[in-house]
């Protein structure tokens, strides 16, 4: 089998257990995903892996490869793939489908989900890093939010120019990142639902890739 699954984050909403307790959960809508190319390590790819897609794209939106490429297992182009690697040779061909179902059959516990963060622009360096600004006394005047000096020369060796890797506004968010061990705390078969406790990276209809968790059985 294949341990892993795509999804989209649906938003967030909460639980409760029998001696009611409340517990803020994630709703994944994961797969229906279909299998669009295996990889063994008797090939040319050297690898055992699996590819996947979710979610069908309209054909005019995708090119030609795509297309060709989804018509190989019989299905329609995805917006969202990525590939699975494999310790050894999956059980899966091109052309099957992977659903929610393997999380409740085999008991899986705690996941793995990895998704893009939200992206919040080009920021200054006060909501970047959390600098704390300069002082709101008097006397400090328009330069409340400034990250403060950048290019001592005696800070950099002589030069006069920021070191690489200054914290410095610049674009932020976006990048991915992985929520680890988040506890599943429930499997809808029927509408393709994963509950998971706590918040997972992304906005509201982000793709996302879940997978059993591999430090935490």
């Amino acid at each position: 089998m294949v341990p892993a699954i795509l999804g989209r984050k649906v938003g967030m909403t909460q639980v409760f257990d029998p001696n009611g307790v409340r517990t803020a959960v994630t709703l994944i809508e994961a797969g229906p995903c279909t299998v669009l190319q295996v990889k063994t390590a008797d090939t040319a790819d050297g690898y055992h892996a699996v590819q996947l897609g979710f979610d069908d794209a309209k054909p005019h939106r995708s090119t030609l490869p795509e297309i060709g490429h989804a018509r190989k297992a019989g299905t329609a182009p995805k917006r969202f793939i990525r590939e699975i690697r494999l310790a050894e040779a999956t059980d899966k061909a091109v052309g099957d489908t992977l659903t929610v179902e393997y999380f409740a059959d085999n008991g899986v516990k705690y996941v793995d989900v990895a998704g893009m963060t939200k992206g919040k622009g080009f920021q200054g360096g006060m909501k970047r890093w959390g600098f704390g600004g300069q002082p709101a006394s008097h006397g400090t005047e328009r330069k409340h939010r400034s990250p403060g000096s950048i290019g001592g020369r005696a800070a950099n060796l002589g030069t006069g120019s920021p070191k690489k890797g200054k914290k410095m506004a610049g674009r932020m968010g976006h990048v991915r990142r992985s929520a680890r061990c988040q506890a599943l705390l429930g499997v809808d078969a029927e509408n393709n639902l994963l509950l998971i406790e706590g918040s997972v990276p992304g906005p509201k209809g982000g793709y996302v890739i879940v997978r059993k968790s591999k430090t935490r059985s």
